[in-house]
């Protein structure tokens, strides 16, 4: 045991490195964004009055984020998962190894916080304002109840759109491009309901320098149970196993250390 986790920190630890970053970079974008948007000393927040309206480019700016993380050298190689619950999945379909997936997880909660921590500096007093309070995901005026709905029914959707796509060879190469546009629809309108998180390690980076843990479990819970549900769904409706790798965009020239693809490490197999 102890020699296969040395191993995989040996010759996979750029990978757990590019996924801490590009939730990292994921959390800087949202702590900026939010907080121009939102903090009342900065002129964006008087110059768009509309709740909604601010959403929208919240929500741009997010979706825009994502893709761009999925689609940039490091998201190639490492997958972008960025997201515990995402990897969880594909543990599930047997596509990551399990000191991959520890890893994995592990680099996804110290890089959520760490982006935190580091838009914080930058933005000062205005990020910690209860306008913006490290954008912290919280349930809305539904109540908690709805909030762990909304947050299973937007994990299962993304879950199942990437699989959808990632397995359809005609549109394999724009998943993120689909991911990133359900980021932004779902900020867009869903937000006022649960904060918009299906990630358990953007919350927790948010919930910690905030020091609010306001039905944090909804956040811990209803993201896996939602995205492990959208990948039985996926196996039940489908005529094929799913035979993806644990990547959101595969089709490239950097190295997989899921299916051992252009010289990579072979992780994870096909079921």
């Amino acid at each position: 045991m102890v020699k296969d986790m040395t191993k995989a920190l040996e010759e996979h630890w750029p990978e757990y490195l590019m996924e801490a970053a590009g939730l990292g970079i994921f959390m800087v974008s949202a702590g900026l964004f939010a907080t121009l948007l939102e903090y009342p000393g900065f002129p964006l927040r008087h110059a768009i009055d509309n709740p909604l309206l601010r959403r929208v480019f919240m929500g741009l700016a997010m979706g825009l984020t994502a893709v761009g993380i999925i689609y940039s050298p490091w998201g190639k190689q490492s997958g972008s998962h960025i997201n515990p619950a995402v990897t969880l999945t594909f543990y599930r379909l047997g596509k990551i190894k399990p000191w991959d997936a520890l890893f994995y997880v592990v680099a996804q909660f110290s890089g959520g916080l760490a982006g935190v921590v580091l838009i914080a500096l930058v933005m000062g007093d205005a990020i910690a304002d209860p306008t913006v309070n490290y954008v912290v995901t919280v349930p809305g005026s539904a109540g908690v109840g709805i909030a762990f709905i909304a947050e299973f029914i937007l994990s299962f959707g993304l879950m199942f759109t990437v699989l959808i796509v990632t397995n359809r060879d005609n549109l394999a190469s724009l998943t993120g491009v689909f991911a990133g546009t359900l980021v932004a629809l779902y900020i867009i309108f869903e937000a006022p309901f649960s904060g918009m998180s299906i990630n358990p390690a953007r919350t927790f980076g948010s919930a910690l320098p905030a020091n609010l843990w306001t039905a944090f479990w909804i956040y811990m819970i209803a993201p896996p149970a939602g995205m492990l549900a959208a990948a039985q769904t996926y196996l039940a409706v489908t005529s094929r196993r799913t035979h993806a790798c644990a990547k959101l965009h595969h089709k490239n020239d950097k190295r997989c250390i899921h299916c051992g693809a252009n010289g990579g490490q072979k992780g994870g197999k096909n079921k």
